[in-house]
């Protein structure tokens, strides 16, 4: 009989255990502390250099975080900034290291087994960037080509399973991080850099001379793009879609969306001139965290 309940004060144990490792909550209000997790050279999230971290997605984490704050009743919150890659991002948020991810992690049908998704913060369109002298303006113009991407994304595999790449027959090439990837085309070793129109738009902007470059040919894919978070949290979940859903109501969502994309900004004091598209205006209009595979669905 006794060892029976040791076994089971031992099996409560492990459980409440595992409850505080997923209240996120808690872990704020005992530490007065939250980790970001943020990307050095994302459109949505990129660094300034000195630990400086800013963007669309960084600004709205900002301000969910704010909300979380007033509604732990915190006077103070200590904010640490934690660079991810598209390699690493889901294992750090699912190890605790990273609280919220915000970057510009598509929501797919795979990742949701593994991490959960705040509401849909922008629905992204995989395009490619060409040099805007290379006479590439489709998908099947690539053959004998190399296209660039950036490790641990799925933009080439979506790539190859396009229509129009059909019997097109192109070499990879990876950068490390979107900037890399970027610098293959700008330095010559790639003819065609595929990803998210974000991260495009972003890279061409940050160019030395912009007008080099066009983002070019039909769209890939369309993939909501959402703030991540560790499973089998649902009071952390809550306040964080609670708080995008009061930006949209808000106008505030908009707003930075013109902030970042349609206004001068940091480092350079460029524009990236990415309007919002109607995938996204859709997404604000009834907030949800569908998949991309509901995205395919005709």
């Amino acid at each position: 009989m006794k060892k029976s309940l040791l076994v089971l004060a031992a099996a409560m144990s492990c459980a409440t255990g595992l409850v505080h490792a997923e209240d996120t909550l808690k872990k704020i209000k005992d530490s007065a502390s939250v980790t970001m997790g943020v990307r050095e050279s994302s459109g949505l999230s990129f660094t300034l250099g000195n630990g400086v971290y800013t963007g669309f997605h960084v600004e709205v984490c900002q301000k969910a975080l704010a909300d979380i704050q007033k509604q732990l009743g915190l006077a103070k919150l200590d904010i640490k900034y934690q660079p991810v890659t598209s390699q690493n991002r889901i294992p750090l948020v699912q190890n605790g290291t990273v609280d919220l991810e915000c970057g510009s992690t598509t929501n797919n049908a795979t990742r949701q087994k593994d991490v959960a998704f705040a509401i849909t913060t922008y629905v992204e369109e995989v395009r490619m960037v060409v040099k805007a002298n290379s006479g590439i303006n489709s998908i099947n113009q690539l053959n004998g080509k190399t296209v660039a991407t950036t490790t641990g994304t799925t933009s080439v595999q979506t790539l190859r399973k396009h229509e129009r790449a059909t019997g097109v027959d192109f070499k990879e090439v990876f950068g490390k991080d979107h900037a890399d990837s970027f610098l293959l085309l700008e330095s010559g070793r790639a003819d065609a850099f595929v990803m998210d129109g974000s991260i495009l738009a972003a890279n061409i902007a940050k160019a030395k001379n912009p007008a080099d470059f066009k983002i070019a040919g039909e769209v890939l894919s369309v993939e909501p793009i959402a703030i991540m978070m560790r499973k089998d949290d649902p009071a952390f979940k809550k306040a964080v879609d609670d708080s995008i859903k009061a930006m949209i109501k808000s106008g505030d969502l908009a707003k930075l969306w013109d902030k970042w994309f349609l206004q001068p900004i940091p480092p350079a004091n460029v524009k990236v001139g990415l309007a919002l598209n109607d995938n996204t205006k859709a997404a604000w209009a009834n907030p949800n965290e569908k998949p991309m595979e509901d995205y395919a669905k005709k």
